[in-house]
Order: C-alpha cells, then sequence, then structure tokens
C-alpha cells in the first residue's frame, strides 16, 4: 500500500478541509494508498509527533467546515527555518532534514495544499528529489497558471454581503464608506467585491491612485445628488508615487509582510473634502466561514486530480483549473510569479463603463 502524506500550507481559506476530504476519500477508494495528514504546515515534517492517519471515516463531516483540521502556518520554511535557543534567533536551511523524515516517514509523495509562498516551497522540495504535488489555496486569485483558486468565491462573497450591509448604513447616515478588503499585492478581492456590491470607487494596486481624482468622484456623486458612497480599497493599494502600506516588515523565517492600514489613509484623506468618512476593515472575515458551493466542487475536483497525478507519478506539478477542466502545470511555471489584474481590459473595464472610479 502507498503511502501519501498530506499538508495545509499558509493562510487559512474556505475549502482546504474539502480538499483534504478529497484527499482522503479518493486515494483510499480509488487506489487503497493510506493518507497521512502533517499537521501545521511544513513544521509536521519538521518537528515530532505532527502527523496523524486519515481515513474515510475520520474526515467525516469536513466538507463545508472552514479552516483546516491539519492546522497551518506561513513560518515553517525549510530553507529558512527560524530556531529559538536560549533567547536567541538562528535561521537555518534544514530541507535536507525534511527530505529524511518524509522518506523514514515512508512517504511515496506529499500533497502540498498552500499559496505562491507554499508552492514555491514545494518546489524547491521538488529540485531536490521530494515527490511533491501542488493544490493550489488563496482568497487572494494571484497564484500563476490556474483561472481561479478555491476559497477566492467565497471571500468575495463574504465582502460582498458587508457591502450590502454598509450601504444602508451609508444611505441613512449619509456617509462615505470605506473598506479594506485583503488581497495583498493584487487586486482580485477588490475587484470583484466591488462590482459585486455596487461600489463607486474601486482602488487596487495594479492601479496606483490619485486621491484627488476619488475625492472628485465622490464630491460629483454628491453634487448629483447621491449622500453617500462606498469606497473598496485592497490592502495592497497605494497612491500614485508612493509605496504600499505595512504594518509589519517581513523577516527570515518570520513570514512575509503584512500589509494593512491603507484604508485608514484613504477614509483621512476623503474626510478633508469635507465629507463624514467611516472605515471599515474586513480583515480575516474574508478567510473565514463555511466554503461556497463553487469552491467546495473546486476543491474535490482538485483534491481527486492530486491523487490522480500521484498514481501517474506526475510528481513536481500542481493542478489547475483552464476553462472548466482541471489540468496540470509545471509547479516551476507557478513560481515564476503572481497572477495580477489587467487594466486595460477585462473586469476593470466593465468597471470603468458603469461609471466606477479607479482613482486614475
Amino acid at each position: 500500500m502507498k503511502k501519501v502524506g498530506v499538508l495545509t500550507g499558509g493562510g487559512d481559506c474556505p475549502g482546504l478541509n474539502a480538499v483534504i476530504r478529497a484527499v482522503v476519500k479518493s486515494a483510499s477508494v480509488k487506489y487503497n494508498y493510506q493518507v497521512i495528514g502533517i499537521e501545521d504546515g511544513f513544521d509536521g515534517l519538521v518537528l515530532p509527533n505532527k502527523t496523524r492517519d486519515l481515513t474515510p471515516w475520520s474526515i467525516r463531516g469536513i466538507l463545508p467546515v472552514g479552516g483546516t483540521i491539519l492546522g497551518t502556518t506561513n513560518r515553517s520554511n525549510p530553507f529558512e527555518y527560524k530556531f529559538t535557543k536560549d533567547g536567541k534567533s538562528e535561521i537555518r536551511n534544514i530541507s535536507r532534514e525534511v527530505l529524511n523524515n518524509i522518506q523514514s516517514m515512508g512517504l511515496d509523495a506529499l500533497i502540498v495544499i498552500g499559496g505562491d509562498g507554499t508552492l514555491k516551497i514545494a518546489h524547491e522540495l521538488f529540485k531536490l528529489g521530494c515527490p511533491v504535488v501542488g493544490v493550489p489555496k488563496t482568497i487572494d486569485n494571484d497564484i500563476l497558471a490556474t483561472d481561479v483558486t478555491f476559497g477566492f468565491h467565497t471571500a468575495v462573497q463574504t465582502a460582498t454581503d458587508a457591502l450590502d450591509r454598509l450601504h444602508t448604513t451609508a444611505e441613512s447616515h449619509h456617509r462615505v464608506m470605506v473598506v479594506e478588503v485583503m488581497g495583498r499585492y493584487v487586486g482580485w478581492i477588490a475587484l470583484e467585491t466591488g462590482i459585486g456590491g455596487g461600489a463607486d470607487v474601486i482602488l487596487i494596486p495594479e492601479i496606483p491612485f490619485d486621491i484627488e481624482k476619488v475625492g472628485q468622484k465622490i464630491t460629483d456623486r454628491r453634487k448629483g445628488g447621491s449622500r453617500s458612497s462606498i469606497v473598496v480599497v485592497s490592502e495592497g493599494a497605494k497612491p500614485r508615487g508612493g509605496d504600499v502600506s505595512v504594518l509589519y516588515t517581513a523577516e527570515a523565517g518570520g513570514g512575509a509582510e503584512r500589509l494593512g492600514g491603507i484604508g485608514n489613509k484613504v477614509g483621512a484623506k476623503i474626510s478633508c473634502y469635507g465629507m463624514e468618512v467611516r472605515v471599515t476593515v474586513l480583515g480575516h472575515l474574508q478567510r473565514g466561514g463555511s466554503p461556497c458551493a463553487f469552491d467546495r466542487i473546486l476543491s474535490t475536483q482538485f483534491g481527486v486530480s492530486a491523487v490522480d497525478l500521484v498514481a501517474r507519478k506526475r510528481f513536481g506539478e500542481m493542478v489547475c483549473l483552464r476553462g472548466k477542466g482541471i489540468e496540470s502545470v509545471s509547479l516551476s511555471e507557478v513560481a515564476q510569479g503572481q497572477k495580477t489584474v489587467p487594466t486595460e481590459e477585462g473586469l476593470v473595464k466593465v468597471a470603468e463603463s458603469i461609471g466606477i472610479s479607479f482613482g486614475r
């Protein structure tokens, strides 16, 4: 019997448990494989007592549950692993130890479910000889080579529901509501939330904004009789000639830099135009909760396809959605960068055609 390990890395998102469920059920039903759950990302391949058997019985009921039953972290990069001893931190490359642990566990393959950072680690492990298969996960929808990632649609729906509620209080009090959403360095969540939720201004990283253009848009709406406005701001948005707003900088072995604060900055600037402004930061609300039907189905397709790649020994590849079909691509292609929002076609042009401003 083959033994397959599965782990979830990076930020949590709706649909992770659905992938785990699909991996376990298809491995058992279709191939009679044993599945080992690796806890807390790559930590489970470093620290002791962080693995467990996963069976169709043990994963019952997790399809609609948010988060991940295996736990996750974005601070366990084997190539820059952080150790603390006697109050002092040390960064070491322990990738070879991880490979040895995978072999000692008797794993024939490793399925890694994660975003661009986690998948880059998976690619580096593959280059060292690890039999790895990737599954793309992120609410940001920024992974190259796949049309969409699971978790994205649920995050957009959560943010859109928030906009629906903010519209009524904005109209009641004649206010400008600024809503900061996640997305890191790409604007997919802000763009689709803004269109789906009826925003008047959408600010995304791909289009550095002119705050005067934003103020003029809202002023024109007020002159036209609209006494409230909705502004959606991606956390990675930045003013023309400026930088992204960072709460915490990145440290070796300590995870990626944390973005945030741009919503309050935009709100403060808009208030200078004589309008009452309130700022809402949705934050981790977008990561939690039950996945929508689309994400449950896509997660299930990804999980089954990942096990199929293992069975065919197609290591070093990632499952992906192309059109309506599930395909696979090399992890080397995924590691080339991020999928950004095209600014001169697609939904940006659709939004501008109905009067939404991007501050340009």
